[in-house]
């Protein structure tokens, strides 16, 4: 039985003593940094204005002059993440530049590395359906090890956006809707990343973006103005920030957007008050891509010196392909408009950073050519990528045990999506390659052998108005045993810049499902796709759906390995699906309404919360995903209630295998606080455990719980837990039924 235990791990995280925001550091020895401050004190003495402000500034390989910048020493580093080139190559010539400058102060080179770098893994929101932080930390692992051999130090990852609006492109690149789930598997990535060293050859420095509440972006809308109170963003936009910082996380990124009118690259009160003052954080902060000279377009500065000085006082050390900060601090700082000390304090935190890469004793330590030709896409890489693209499918529906199938008969492989390779890779697939993917219909064709035949019509764009391919389809579908449809978003429709009005299919997939269904014979329909759609159709009339999410090179392996029960399924949504887009935002964990929805009599209904048209609740809840075996979970009891203000309660439960196969859950843990200073959410995740058992069999899961767990921005405006009396629910969804209750003391 494999049990990962997620809640205390987590827990000890997020309490690290040392989490005064020390970035991982092999300076983090006494004489380690006695010897860092020694070099970067000799530096800044020696250093020109100019030079220093080139540390301060990222520039791309668009940059006409760049080399000659390099040159000159008025670049700090530039973008190593680079399709179609050879990035190992490219790093080592610049690095060589920069050894040619007058104090050869060594460039550091970054991109986004979010899930892979030339072996591509599951989209970021795929890697949370897994529910499994060790495997997603081996993700991170195994892409740092590949991005590293090509000189490659620093990524622009993870991003931890919590979001509820699944119309937002960017969820893709996010863990959901939940702030606990949404911690554990950031400070996986970012274990991934930086490990214990920064300093290893192995090792990159990573960065949490976009800070704070990008992923609350008004209408769902890319860049779009957000709101939100404080409580919002205490209680759940900010945890998963908080917990990087208290591991030790190497630089945070600014939203693009604003934050209640005022733009976070220019919001003091967020990156000096909240991020250095309160959480004491010593790592850097990078602008987002031209956010720096964006300011002019929010209308809070009028010219580009406007938008250099204002960004550099509110905390943004690193300013991001703009060249602003280039063009305008020399000349703000000599005439008096910007103290030098600002300046001095950012160059510092970027020669300690660069110093604990190790970039000082080694400028040519992340380059290794033989292992930037060897590793990627070799037998280990592929296997983790198989593994956890498969870990992080989700079954939706099973309808008379129609999955999994038999290797026999006719099979007819349908959809848009079936023999597409590009888009299985996902937006930012840093230098992932179309031709490396194993598309689903020749996973499909390649497990089944000779013992299947296996036909193939696309009969649909993915978003056209074209029709023209549909009865080459229905055809296909009548002569068929069963239908393996293969529905739903391509690569111009997720990511960043493309947020949907709908959540429906695209184009006319739907009318080809409908007539693909009409056939009577059964279909297993699997999606790609990255965000939840809204499907009530095809839940009604499919006979199974698998979420495949955007699965990276091994997509059609993984989605076979699930369609022939070579594995099970056990992926669980990491976001609530709605029935339709109105329902948008909908999240589990919302507050109660003074009047909840009573549909006990017509005039109740009336006067409750609710639509006329759907009901209240999504198609498919947060934590909900189905496996080829059946779970019961039961005995749910609490150990060390009354819960004391230094005590620890146990929670236990009995979780059995009541099914004919082995099989995984992921078993949860949430609490619901009776009454409070302000009114509480209905419930909320505190811990997780994926549990495998094999049919029949049974086991105890164990979670803990302490008053610090339960904390909250209360009425007051104070932090912390309030006594009185809670409820516990342990299930394997946002659902779980099974329940105890515990009182906390305390004053």
């Amino acid at each position: 039985m494999k049990r990962v235990c997620v809640c205390s791990r987590l827990f000890a995280m997020l309490g690290l003593a040392w989490g005064l925001a020390c970035p991982l550091a092999h300076a983090g020895d006494a004489g380690g940094e006695a010897k860092m401050h020694r070099v970067v004190d000799g530096l800044l003495s020696r250093m020109t204005l100019e030079e220093k402000v080139g540390q301060l500034s990222i520039l791309g390989a668009d940059r006409g002059d760049l080399e000659a910048l390099i040159r000159e020493g008025r670049v700090g580093g530039t973008n190593g993440v680079l399709p179609g080139r050879d990035v190992a190559a490219y790093t080592r010539h610049m690095q060589q530049l920069a050894m040619q400058s007058r104090l050869k102060i060594p460039l550091w080179f970054m991109g986004d590395v979010s899930h892979g770098f030339r072996t591509i893994f599951p989209i970021p929101l795929a890697l949370a359906s897994t529910w499994d932080p060790d495997l997603v930390r081996r993700v991170h692992r195994a892409a740092a090890r590949e991005a590293t051999a090509a000189g490659v130090d620093w990524s622009f990852s993870p991003m931890v956006d919590i979001s509820r609006d699944p119309r937002w492109g960017r969820v893709a690149e996010g863990a959901g809707e939940d702030p606990y789930l949404g911690s554990a598997m950031a400070v996986a990535q970012l274990e991934g990343f930086q490990r214990d060293d920064l300093a290893a050859r192995d090792t990159m420095m990573a960065t949490a973006k976009h800070f704070v509440g990008y992923g609350a972006v008004e209408a769902g809308r890319d860049y779009n103005a957000t709101y939100l109170s404080q409580g919002e963003l205490d209680d759940v936009y900010l945890p998963p920030f908080h917990a990087l910082v208290k591991a030790g996380i190497g630089a945070i990124m600014p939203s693009l957007s604003t934050l209640n009118d005022v733009p976070a690259t220019a919001d003091a009160t967020l990156l000096q008050g909240v991020l250095r003052q309160q959480w004491g954080f010593r790592g850097l902060v990078v602008s987002d891509f031209d956010a720096v000279a964006q300011l002019q377009q929010h209308g809070l500065a009028a010219t580009p010196a406007d938008a250099a000085r204002l960004a550099l006082d509110a905390g943004v050390d690193i300013d991001l392909h703009s060249g602003t900060y280039l063009d305008q601090l020399p000349a703000l700082v000599r005439s008096g408009q910007v103290d030098p000390s600002r300046v001095d304090a950012a160059v510092r935190r970027v020669l300690e950073a660069k110093y604990r890469l190790g970039l000082f004793d080694d400028p040519f330590r992340y380059g290794n050519r033989q292992l930037a030709a060897s590793l990627p896409l070799s037998a280990p890489q592929r296997a983790l990528a198989r593994e956890v693209a498969r870990t992080s499918m989700v079954l939706l529906k099973n309808a008379h045990g129609t999955l999994p199938l038999a290797r026999s008969g006719r099979i007819a492989v349908i959809g848009p999506l079936a023999d597409d390779r590009a888009d299985m890779l996902g937006q930012m697939a840093a230098e992932g390659q179309a031709r490396d993917v194993v598309p689903i219909l020749d996973g499909i064709r390649q497990a089944v052998g000779k013992a299947a035949s296996v036909s193939y019509v696309r009969g649909v764009d993915v978003d056209s108005d074209d029709t023209a391919g549909i009865p080459a389809a229905v055809a296909a579908a009548r002569t068929a045993d069963v239908v393996v449809l293969v529905l739903g978003e391509d690569i111009d429709l997720i990511g960043e810049g493309h947020s949907r009005s709908t959540l429906d299919l695209p184009g006319r997939q739907r009318a080809l499902a409908e007539a693909v269904v009409a056939t009577g014979r059964p279909v297993v329909a699997v999606l790609v796709n990255g965000r939840p759609l809204s499907i009530p159709w095809l839940d009604a009339h499919a006979d199974a759906i698998l979420e495949a999410w955007v699965p990276g090179d091994e997509a059609g392996h993984a989605v076979a390995d699930l369609l022939f029960g070579d594995a099970g399924p056990s992926g669980k949504l990491p976001m609530s699906f709605p029935r339709t887009v109105g329902q948008v935002p909908i999240y589990y964990a919302h507050r109660e309404t003074g009047r909840p929805c009573d549909d006990t009599n017509k005039l109740a209904l009336h006067y409750s919360t609710h639509y006329v048209d759907v009901a209240n609740t999504p198609l498919y809840p947060f934590g909900y995903g189905l496996a080829y075996t059946t779970f019961a979970i039961d005995r749910v009891r609490v150990e060390g209630s009354p819960l004391a203000p230094s005590g620890v309660l146990i929670v236990r439960a009995r979780v059995r295998n009541t099914g004919q196969r082995a099989g995984t859950d992921v078993v949860q843990l949430y609490v619901h606080d009776r009454v409070a200073s302000v009114s509480p959410p209905v419930r909320l995740l505190k811990g997780f455990q994926r549990v495998s058992l094999p049919a029949g069999a049974q086991a105890e899961v164990r979670f803990t719980l302490r008053p610090a767990d339960l904390a909250f921005r209360r009425g007051d405006g104070s932090w912390g837990a309030e006594p009185g009396d809670f409820d516990v629910y342990v299930g394997d969804d946002a659902t779980a039924t099974a329940a105890a209750a515990f009182t906390l003391t305390g004053p």
